[in-house]
């Protein structure tokens, strides 16, 4: 259908309309890059017109044909009656004729199976006849060389090769044409001459293989291997070299006796196996072409003894007599046998011929039984225990002191010491990758877990009392005992933590998160050799493990703060005893701190001094700055209560002196120059809190950093101001 053509002056192409793909939105947006929406909307009120215009010249056109319809189809029932007729008789004579087409392809179907039939049994005669001929051939060849040997002294190997070769061949062909003549009446008669061929065959082939294999004939080797090549029975001779060669020489070597004989009895017995192959299986390897100086165009193919004769007569040997090797009950007796043994199966495939002969090694049933036979899953389990346990007994001791280590905490350097053991060489053993690496996950989060329960528990609890533990343990938990002594500056009471504790429980995790790269590389290092290779998601693990370990120091931090606070708010109360020292004592004017300022000092400047070099200078200025803020937030409501109290004494002595004395008296009083005892407790808060100051710049900090101790000083500052004006 064609559109009418609109006006050149149109915004819009006409033949848009008509696609396919035609959508509002788009016309409108590329119309509006050329025009404004109301012109567009013009142009199309115009085309809309023509449109109409158009369809109604259309209509107009062929209104005649419309009109003239009912006109035209009068008496056309009439001409359809008229070709019913032959057109019946047509169908009748085309069905007839389909009839007599298929009859004729249904003849020559049949002609062709006979035909096809004939052909088989043609065949089938033909193999016969070869059967029967090639049975002929071979017996006339064993007669002929009967005579001949009857005839001669002594017979030649090399042509008893040669005639087993033509027998062989001969004989191949006649194993084919039997097998596809299988089920015919005269091979049944057949049979039985085929059945002597064949024991003829396989008597005279495994003797003169025995023979070459004790003379060193290289040709009647090399004719023998050929010929059972030619009768597909490799496997068979594999299997007779297994038996005559391998087995007498495995039954000397390995036993039992001579292994437990002495400590490297095993690595002993598995050189003397090992030396079988250079020593024995030259010629066999020159042969088959399992060396590197063999010919070619000599060689034999198809044969691989090291794989099917050699490895399964040693492996049917040590897994006969030598059953207590798999035994894992002692895990460091088990890893030095297996290690052994394993290193036994990388030297043995180290002397394959080629990388196919190596994955033929691989995939053969007794190298998958001798793998299988090392119970790898309870030598998990024994060193699972043993880790663990060891772990767990850790735990149970508590906080005890490490002597000589790296790290503060008995527990920690356990702990390292767990995870270095599960990589190291008297335990790992590359199939348990998997399950070495998850334990390694495991120790870190357990001992997370241990840290969370230590520093959870209230004082006067079991620090180590243990809930339900993810990993096994030989040892229980009994009493808990506080391993740091400072010199009876702790509380003392049971299961709570010292200063020392909480610090050395700080700088071990520090030490562990830094030394997570180390055994990391422990890791990559192992994996590495077994061709793994995505090592981002190993990273990924430990820095779990690392924020696993990250998340206890928090709660430390806040028991940390605590427990200063605790410890030196407890002396910072004695600020409120002040007063009764000075009130009615006669006690001379203050010059320097009171003695209760040093003791409530002395447990942040033994912070200081245990955490110096053992965390970082902001690990040991966060707690101080935290502990400062709240012991200064306690002493500020003490001293607040402390000049309150002391005011309301003053003006109310005030009140009672006025009214005895009057007025001039108590001028008097005020104005003598001597210091009031109010204004003596006022000047000795003051000297307090400026000591305060004093030592939290000795302590590293700034009193800007303390919150409330600028309003603490303007305190302290305006009560010594108002105890001067008092003088």
């Amino acid at each position: 259908m064609n559109l009418p053509k609109g006006p050149d002056s149109l915004c819009f192409d006409k033949d848009v309309f008509m696609k396919d793909d035609f959508d509002v939105d788009h016309f409108v947006a590329e119309c509006r890059k050329q025009v404004q929406l109301e012109e567009m909307r013009e142009d199309l009120e115009l085309y809309y017109k023509l449109l109409k215009t158009a369809m109604v010249e259309l209509i107009n056109q062929d209104y005649a044909d419309y009109v003239n319809l009912s006109t035209n189809l009068v008496g056309m029932d009439k001409a359809l009656n008229q070709l019913s007729v032959p057109l019946g008789q047509l169908r009748e004579e085309v069905l007839s004729l389909r009839a007599c087409v298929s009859e004729v392809i249904q003849s020559i179907d049949d002609q062709l199976f006979k035909q096809e039939d004939l052909q088989k049994k043609k065949v089938s005669v033909l193999r016969l006849i070869q059967v029967v001929r090639s049975v002929e051939k071979i017996e006339k060849i064993l007669h002929s060389q009967n005579s001949k040997e009857a005839n001669s002294l002594e017979s030649s190997p090399l042509l008893a090769g040669q005639i087993l070769e033509r027998i062989a061949t001969e004989f191949n062909q006649l194993q084919f044409h039997a097998v596809q003549s299988k089920g015919m009446p005269l091979l049944d008669k057949v049979r039985p001459r085929i059945a002597g061929i064949t024991s003829m065959l396989q008597q005279s082939l495994e003797g003169l293989l025995i023979e070459g294999l004790q003379t060193s004939n290289v040709d009647m080797v090399r004719h023998c291997l050929r010929t059972y090549a030619t009768i597909d029975k490799t496997r068979d001779a594999e299997a007779l070299v297994g038996q005559v060669l391998v087995k007498p020489y495995m039954d000397q070597v390995i036993v039992e006796e001579f292994v437990k004989s002495s400590p490297n009895g095993l690595q002993l017995m598995y050189s003397r196996l090992l030396e079988f192959v250079p020593h024995h299986c030259r010629l066999l390897r020159d042969v088959t072409g399992g060396t590197v100086s063999s010919e070619k165009a000599d060689t034999v193919p198809g044969y691989d003894f090291l794989v099917n004769s050699v490895w399964p007569e040693m492996i049917r040997g040590i897994e006969e007599r030598l059953s207590y090797l798999f035994n894992p009950g002692n895990p460091d007796m088990f890893y030095e046998r297996y290690s052994a043994s394993m290193e036994f199966v990388r030297k043995f495939e180290r002397q394959c011929s080629s990388q196919a002969s190596v994955k033929r090694l691989r995939v053969h049933p007794s190298y998958t039984s001798f793998h299988n036979k090392w119970n790898l899953p309870v030598y998990f389990q024994l060193r699972y225990k043993e880790i663990a346990g060891r772990l767990e007994a850790a735990f149970s001791e508590g906080l005890a002191v490490a002597a000589g280590s790296v790290f503060h905490l008995q527990v920690s350097e356990v702990l390292w010491s767990c995870l270095a053991k599960c990589w190291s060489d008297k335990v790992y053993v590359p199939p348990l990758a998997h399950r070495l690496w998850k334990l390694t996950l495991q120790l870190y989060a357990r001992y997370a877990k241990f840290l969370d329960e230590v520093l959870t528990k209230t004082p006067g609890s079991d620090v180590t009392k243990e809930p339900t533990r993810p990993l096994p343990s030989s040892a229980s938990s009994t009493s808990s005992r506080t391993s740091v002594d400072e010199g009876g500056s702790e509380s003392g009471s049971p299961g709570s933590l010292s200063t020392k504790q909480l610090v050395f429980i700080a700088a071990d995790i520090q030490k562990l998160q830094e030394k997570i790269p180390e055994l990391l590389q422990m890791v990559r290092r192992r994996l590495e050799a077994i061709g793994f290779t995505n090592f981002a998601i190993l990273e990924d693990a430990l820095s779990d493990s690392k924020g696993c370990l990250s998340s206890s120091i928090p709660t430390l931090n806040t028991r940390m703060t605590q427990h200063l606070t605790e410890r030196s708010c407890r002396f910072l109360k004695s600020a409120s005893e002040v007063p009764r020292l000075y009130r009615r004592t006669n006690k001379e004017t203050p010059a320097r701190a009171s003695a209760y300022m040093d003791n409530a000092l002395q447990p942040l400047h033994q912070l200081v001094s245990d955490s110096t070099g053992l965390v970082t200078p902001s690990t040991a200025h966060d707690w101080l700055r935290v502990t400062l803020s709240e012991c200064t937030q306690k002493y500020y409501e003490t001293i607040s209560e402390v000049l309150s109290s002391v005011r309301k004494m003053e003006e109310s002595l005030k009140r009672l002196k006025q009214a005895r004395k009057g007025a001039t008296a108590a001028a008097t009083v005020a104005g003598n120059g001597a210091p009031t005892d109010d204004g003596k407790i006022r000047l000795q808060l003051a000297l307090d809190v400026e000591y305060l100051g004093e030592q939290i710049q000795k302590m590293g900090l700034q009193p800007s950093e303390i919150s409330m101790f600028s309003t603490l000083a303007d305190l302290v500052k305006e009560a010594r101001e108002l105890a001067e004006q008092n003088q």
